[in-house]
């Protein structure tokens, strides 16, 4: 007896059908058949997988797009404060980190211009003074002062 499972496609994955459902086969079970023999034909699948409803992987909805100055910082006493490792938000620095006064923390943002489709999270405040600025943090002070002042298109991406 092989079992057998449907199949169906949910954003464009193939998933198995959840449940118990019957194998193909047609057959009723006899009054006086054995409970046990009718399971044997049965294929059994697991019954609490989650589908997803979206792809998690969708299209971005763009907000709106700034022009504004970029430049580059990193986790040095000089350019932050006396907790240079920790940002504005509380959390540690890691690449895709920017610093902006301009948006909500959380944001998301792109630099296709510099970046193609990488995507930012605004993490991080700036000086006062510095109001239409995106500030990019770099593992390295080197490649912070490398990346210098640039103009560049600014994506801000919706949720």
């Amino acid at each position: 007896m092989m079992n057998r499972i449907q199949h169906t496609f949910v954003a464009g994955m193939l998933i198995p059908l959840l449940g118990f459902m019957p194998a193909l086969d047609a057959h009723t079970q006899e009054a006086d058949e054995d409970p046990s023999s009718m399971q044997e034909r049965l294929a059994s699948v697991q019954t609490n997988t989650l589908l997803p409803v979206s792809s998690p992987m969708g299209p971005e909805r763009v907000v709106k797009t700034m022009r504004l100055y970029v430049t580059g910082y990193s986790s040095t006493p000089e350019q932050t404060d006396d907790t240079p490792f920790i940002t504005a938000s509380g959390k540690h620095v890691r690449d895709g980190i920017v610093a902006t006064n301009l948006l909500p923390m959380g944001t998301k943002i792109k630099i296709p211009e510099l970046y193609g489709n990488k995507v930012f999270v605004v993490e991080d405040r700036m000086n006062a003074r510095l109001q239409n600025h995106v500030d990019i943090w770099f593992a390295e002070y080197a490649d912070a002062k490398n990346f210098g002042i640039k103009r560049a298109s600014i994506v801000v991406l919706e949720g």
